[in-house]
C-alpha cells in the first residue's frame, strides 16, 4: 500500500484524538467551573465521570470514521470493529460506574436516615455496573453468557468457602449500615476502650479516627459482634458525669447549691454545653475520706465532654475554695489496742 493511502485516515484519527483532548482541557474545565456555582451536586459528578476518558472516546470515534478509507479486508475490518466496540463499551462502563458511585455518595450524605454514606455502598454499586458491562462485552463478542452465569452459580459455593472471612466482613459491614447502628460520622467507643469518629465502612473493615488523629482499623465481623457505645444514638446530646468528694464537715445543702450553680454557669458559658439543660447532682455514698457525689452535665455532642468537664473541675475547685468547702485528701484512721495490735484499719 502506498503511504498516501493512510494520510487521510491518519488525519481523521488524529483529529478525533485532538478534539477529545480539547474537550477535556477546555470545555470540561469551563463546565466544572459553572457546576460549582449550582446547588445541584449531580452535575459535578457527571463532569468528573468523563474526566480522563474524552480523549479515548475521541480517538475511538476518529478511528471508526478512518476505517471507511482504509483498504482492509472484510475480516480485518470485522476484527477491528469488534475491538473498538469492546473499548467503547468498557469506557462507557467506567463512566457509568463513576456516575453511579458519585450519586450513591450524594444520596447517602443527604439522606442519612435512608442510606448511610459509606464506601461499601459506592463500591457495591460500581461492581454491579462493571459486571453488567462485562456481560454486555461478552454478548457483543457473540459469547453466550448463559453458561457463564451457570458456571458462576455452581462455583459460587467454592468461592464462598474460600472467602469465608472476606464475605463475613462484607455482610457484617452491610448489616451494620442497613441496621443504622453505626454510620460514618458517629462517635463510638469499643469495648476494648478505643473511641473516635467512624471515618468509613469499606467492604472489609471499619476505620475509626481517634481524637489523636490516629486511625483504628476494625474488621467488620468483629465490630458487628462487639459491644459498642454509639454516642450519636438516640440523639447527639449526652450527659457527662463528674465524680466529686467533699469533707464530712461540709454543709450538704450549701454543697449542692454551690455545685449546681457552677454547673449551670459552665453549661451556659462553655462552647458545647446545653445552655437550657438543668444539671443534676446526686450524693452517692459515705466514702473513706469524704461524702461522694456525682454531678451530671449536658453537652451537645461527645466531642465537647472533655472541654466541659475540664472547665467544670477548674471552676468548681476555685469556687469551693472561696466558699470554704473542703475537698478531702484520702484519710484512714487506725485505732490500736494495748499491745500494738490493730483494732480497726
Amino acid at each position: 500500500m502506498e503511504l498516501n493511502v493512510f494520510l487521510l485516515p491518519g488525519g481523521i484519527f488524529f483529529a478525533g484524538l485532538v478534539l477529545g483532548l480539547l474537550f477535556e482541557l477546555i470545555i470540561l474545565r469551563k463546565l466544572k467551573t459553572l457546576a460549582r456555582r449550582t446547588k445541584w451536586e449531580g452535575d459535578e459528578v457527571i463532569i468528573r465521570a468523563f474526566q480522563g476518558w474524552t480523549a479515548v472516546l475521541g480517538a475511538v470515534v476518529g478511528l471508526y470514521i478512518a476505517l471507511l478509507w482504509l483498504p482492509f479486508t472484510t475480516m480485518a475490518l470485522h476484527i477491528i470493529h469488534r475491538a473498538l466496540l469492546v473499548i467503547t463499551i468498557f469506557v462507557v462502563t467506567v463512566i457509568l460506574a463513576r456516575m453511579v458511585g458519585g450519586f450513591v455518595n450524594i444520596y447517602g450524605e443527604k439522606g442519612r436516615g435512608v442510606l448511610p454514606a459509606a464506601t461499601i455502598f459506592a463500591n457495591l454499586s460500581k461492581a454491579v455496573v462493571f459486571i453488567l458491562g462485562a456481560l454486555v462485552i461478552l454478548n457483543s463478542l457473540g459469547i453466550s453468557i448463559t453458561p457463564i452465569v451457570t458456571a458462576l452459580g455452581v462455583g459460587g459455593l467454592a468461592v464462598a468457602l474460600a472467602l469465608q472471612d472476606t464475605l463475613a466482613n462484607f455482610f457484617a459491614g452491610f448489616h451494620l449500615l442497613l441496621a443504622r447502628q453505626i454510620k460514618p460520622g458517629d462517635y463510638i467507643r469499643l469495648e476494648s476502650g478505643e473511641e473516635g469518629y467512624v471515618a468509613d465502612v469499606t467492604w472489609r473493615t471499619t476505620t475509626i479516627r481517634q481524637l489523636s488523629n490516629n486511625m483504628v482499623v476494625v474488621p467488620n465481623a468483629k465490630l458487628a459482634s462487639a459491644v459498642v457505645v454509639n454516642y450519636e444514638l438516640p440523639g447527639r446530646d449526652m450527659a457527662v458525669s463528674v465524680p466529686v468528694s467533699v469533707s464530712y464537715d461540709s454543709d450538704l445543702e450549701k454543697v449542692e447549691e454551690v455545685t449546681l450553680a457552677v454547673a449551670r454557669e459552665v453549661m451556659q458559658e462553655v462552647p458545647g454545653g446545653v445552655a437550657d439543660a438543668e444539671p443534676l447532682l446526686r450524693f452517692q455514698s459515705f466514702g473513706e475520706s469524704g461524702i461522694q457525689l456525682t454531678v451530671f452535665l449536658r453537652v451537645q455532642e461527645a466531642i465537647y465532654q472533655f472541654a466541659v468537664r475540664h472547665e467544670f473541675i477548674k471552676r468548681l475547685h476555685r469556687r469551693y475554695k472561696q466558699e470554704g468547702i473542703v475537698i478531702p485528701f484520702p484519710i484512714r484512721t487506725v485505732y490500736l489496742k494495748d499491745g500494738g495490735r490493730d483494732e480497726n484499719h
